[in-house]
């Protein structure tokens, strides 16, 4: 049986800002949708990267077992390097030269070029990357030139049904044009694991080559970027994702303002509330988002919500999932109002409350760990809800994160990786980088270091 393979895409998007007459009505599109494709295609940018990568010199570590473990930091001296080029998509969105893609397109990358379609090629240098997201801004390397940008629609009117078209370099066979229907909105996809997993579904035909591109309204307008598909061999089946032009939007904006990709945080953790949960809390149907823990110092725990509410709408829409609650959040500026509707025990309550930046709280004070001691090699921060954003990562707790493992290391040797968090050494309990150096000492007994990773705790037993 094949098993089903969830791929992540890259596309090539190019728009143009010459005025151009496009069709007033899906009447007039029946026949051709050219002038549309000859406003929008100078936008969509094609992207190559080179990658330093590692392989495995020995067969035995492309094992799924040892990889489970492992991912793509192998232990020093079991593997080469070389550079990996990859193809992706872009749509430059201001006239300066601001390029949106999708953050797995350029993600490690040591050298990133973009060539529109005219054939001109640029550097390009990283903005800003939200791998929560999946999106990236680029800036090209230009003296002073304008380029032709794609203007965003509001994604919220998008409606199952209207038509579409993608635009990409799908298989760098060129830039290609496909068209489509909204097959479906608010769709979570199991192709992302961000903490913001909400996507417009197509059936316009997307493929490898195409993230990071466009996916166009009728009318010439942003509606979304590709970024992933559904397909059992890797190629396209009709079931595509973009990200909605109204996230792409809120991530321009913040890195106007703050210089980075910044979202805005209420302190809250929770999640969709089901059937099963709907009957324990006494609503007669699912849906929402059920709060099952605050920050102690958050937005929300000041305007009153408590742990066990269940959130129904925000600002008047209606709230169906998690994914749809994060989605609000991250497409609201920060200092923005928000109304949440509230069901607590029998009662509908509106709770206002106003968006805020994380806080750098704890201080992250990152180290390179060093010495004769088995995480040697890794590079930690303290735990706060801006380094708990970035990483994308849900977590209440303070702690001790993993930023990076260098290569070669004891730890990774170890399989320590990004994103790992220390809870203990020996039996103590770590809340803070100083505790970690400080257990870190040398010992004659060994070292039992115990980690959490995506929800799981392992244990790592080492000698000394």
């Amino acid at each position: 049986m094949k098993h089903t393979l969830l791929l992540l895409l890259c596309l090539v998007f190019a728009l143009p800002v010459q005025a151009q007459e496009v069709p007033r009505s899906r009447a007039e599109i029946a026949l051709s949708f050219a002038p549309i494709v000859k406003k929008v295609a100078p936008a969509v940018v094609n992207i190559y990267t080179r990658t330093l990568v590692r392989a495995a010199n020995s067969p035995f570590l492309n094992d799924p077992l040892f990889r489970q473990f492992f991912g793509n930091r192998l232990p020093g001296g079991l593997t080469r390097e070389r550079i990996q080029n990859s193809l992706g998509s872009g749509v430059i969105v201001a006239p300066e030269g601001l390029v949106v893609t999708n953050n797995h397109v350029i993600e490690d990358a040591q050298q990133v070029r973009v060539a529109l379609s005219d054939r001109r090629e640029y550097e390009a240098d990283v903005v800003s990357t939200d791998p929560s997201t999946d999106l990236a801004i680029l800036r090209l390397r230009t003296k002073g030139e304008t380029f032709p940008t794609l203007p965003l629609m509001d994604s919220d009117e998008a409606q199952v049904g209207d038509l579409v078209l993608a635009i990409g370099d799908p298989f760098a066979v060129g830039q290609t044009v496909t068209m489509g229907i909204v097959s479906a909105v608010a769709r979570s996809a199991a192709v992302h694991s961000g903490d913001v997993n909400y996507f417009i579904q197509t059936d316009a035909s997307i493929n490898p080559g195409n993230s990071g591109g466009a996916l166009v309204s009728a009318d010439g307008r942003l509606i979304g970027i590709p970024s992933a598909i559904y397909s059992r061999d890797g190629g396209s089946v009709g079931i595509g994702f973009a990200i909605p032009s109204n996230l792409v939007r809120a991530v321009l904006a913040s890195v106007g303002k703050e210089g980075k990709i910044v979202r805005g945080w209420t302190g809250i953790y929770g999640q969709t509330l089901t059937a099963d949960l709907a009957g324990s809390v006494g609503i007669d149907r699912p849906g929402g988002v059920i709060v099952k823990n605050l920050h102690p110092a958050s937005p929300a725990k000041e305007a009153g919500v408590r742990v066990g509410d269940v959130i129904r709408a925000v600002n008047g829409r209606e709230i169906e999932d998690a994914d749809a609650f994060s989605f609000r959040l991250a497409t609201t500026s920060i200092g923005s109002k928000l109304d949440l509707q509230v069901y607590r025990k029998g009662q509908v309550l509106n709770v206002p409350l106003t968006l805020a930046a994380p806080p750098e709280n704890p201080p992250r004070r990152e180290r390179l760990l060093q010495g004769r001691q088995p995480l040697a090699g890794v590079h930690v921060a303290n735990l706060s809800p801006a380094l708990a954003q970035e990483l994308g990562i849900e977590d209440t707790a303070e702690g001790v994160i993993v930023l990076k493992v260098d290569q070669p290391s004891n730890a990774a040797m170890l399989g320590v990786t990004r994103g790992d968090k220390i809870l203990g050494v020996n039996g103590r309990e770590i809340h803070n980088v100083e505790q970690l150096e400080g257990a870190l000492a040398p010992s004659d007994k060994g070292w039992r270091i115990t980690l959490s990773r995506g929800g799981t705790v392992l244990t790592l037993m080492v000698s000394p």
